[in-house]
C-alpha cells in the first residue's frame, strides 16, 4: 500500500458525513476501488423446508431437521401459537425474501409477506399491488430528469403520480430501466391489480391464491431489479464470494440512484466484520492507476488472509 501523504486524498482524509458520490472521485486510489454491492436485507429460512436431497449425508440430514426443527420455534416465536401450523405452512408457500439493496420497499414487502403468513390475503394482496404501483412511481419519478430528451419523457414529467401502470411500465422499458424479466413481472401484477383492486366478485373465492400470486411477482421484481447478488448487467464477474458494480455502471440513473448510496466504495482487499455490528474495513490507500473491471476481478480473486485490511 501507498504511504498517504497530506497531499493525498484518501478514505482516511475524506467526510464521511457527505454521500459518496460527492467524494469518490477525488480519491488518490479512485482507479482501483468499486462499489461493493452487500445487503443484509433477506431471508432464507424458508429453505429449510426443502426436503433433504438425494445424495444427502446422513450428517447432512441430521443436521437439516434439527434447523427445520429450530426454525420452527422461531416461526412459532415470531407469529404466535394460535394456528402456527398454518402460519408456517404459508411461511413455506411464499418462498424466500430475496437479497435486496436497501429502498424504500424493503419494510413494505416484509409487511406484505408477514401478513400473508397469518392469513390476512386481502391486505397482503392489496398491499402487494400497491407495493408494485410504489416502485413504478418512484423509478419515473426518481429517473425521469436523466432522460429529458427522450420521447418518453413528455409523457411523465408533468405528472406527480400514476395510477395506469401502462404508462410508468412502457417507460421505463423505452428507457431500458427494468430488466425484460422484471417487465413481465409488473405487466403480470398489473392484470392482477386491475381484477383484485376494482370490486369484482371473483375475488372472494381466489382471495388467497391470489395474493400468493402478488407476492410470488412482486418477490420476482425485487429480485430482477434490486437483487444484491445475482446476474446481473451491472455486476463485474468472476469475484467468488462477493459482487461489485461495474465501473461503467456507475453513471447508469438506476444503479446512481438506487445502488451507490448503500454500496461501499471498497479495494480488493477490503474485510468485514460483525462484533460490533455490520462494519466494512479496508486498506487507505491502494496506490495510483486504474484498474479494468477484469484486472480488479482478477486482483480480488487472488488475494490472501494476509492482505485483507484489519479493523483499527
Amino acid at each position: 500500500m501507498v504511504t498517504n501523504s497530506s497531499e493525498r486524498i484518501t478514505i482516511s482524509t475524506i467526510d464521511w458525513s457527505k454521500p459518496v458520490v460527492e467524494w469518490k472521485s477525488t480519491l488518490a486510489d479512485f482507479g482501483r476501488r468499486r462499489h461493493l454491492s452487500y445487503t443484509m436485507d433477506f431471508d432464507s429460512r424458508a429453505h429449510v423446508f426443502d426436503e433433504p436431497g438425494e445424495g444427502w449425508t446422513e450428517e447432512a440430514k441430521r443436521l437439516h431437521m434439527e434447523n427445520r426443527e429450530r426454525t420452527k420455534i422461531g416461526l412459532v416465536r415470531e407469529f404466535g401459537e394460535i394456528f402456527s401450523e398454518k402460519n408456517i405452512e404459508n411461511f413455506v408457500a411464499i418462498g424466500t425474501k430475496p437479497f435486496s439493496v436497501l429502498a424504500y420497499h424493503n419494510h413494505f414487502f416484509d409487511q406484505v409477506r408477514r401478513a400473508f403468513v397469518i392469513g390476512a390475503y386481502y391486505p397482503a394482496l392489496v398491499g402487494a399491488c400497491a407495493l408494485g404501483e410504489r416502485i413504478l412511481n418512484h423509478l419515473v419519478l426518481d429517473l425521469r430528469d436523466f432522460y429529458k430528451s427522450t420521447p418518453e419523457y413528455r409523457k411523465v414529467f408533468r405528472k406527480g403520480s400514476f395510477d395506469n401502470w401502462q404508462v410508468p411500465i412502457d417507460t421505463l422499458e423505452a428507457w431500458n430501466v427494468l430488466q425484460p424479466k422484471a417487465v413481465t413481472e409488473f405487466r403480470a401484477l398489473m392484470e392482477l391489480r386491475h381484477r383484485s383492486i376494482h370490486f369484482n366478485v371473483g375475488t372472494y373465492a381466489t382471495l388467497k391464491e391470489d395474493a400468493l400470486s402478488a407476492i410470488h411477482h412482486m418477490r420476482e421484481i425485487i429480485d430482477q431489479q434490486f437483487t444484491a447478488f445475482g446476474d446481473r448487467p451491472w455486476f463485474i464477474t468472476g469475484t467468488r464470494g462477493h459482487l461489485f458494480i461495474k465501473r461503467e455502471w456507475e453513471e447508469n440513473p438506476f444503479i446512481k440512484t438506487y445502488y451507490l448510496p448503500s454500496c461501499p466504495f471498497v479495494g480488493p482487499y477490503f474485510a468485514i466484520s460483525f462484533d460490533q455490528g455490520l462494519q466494512f474495513h479496508d486498506h487507505h490507500d491502494y496506490g495510483d492507476g486504474h484498474w479494468s473491471d477484469d484486472e480488479f476481478a482478477a486482483v480480488f480473486e487472488a488475494r490472501s488472509l494476509d492482505q485483507l485490511a484489519k479493523a483499527e
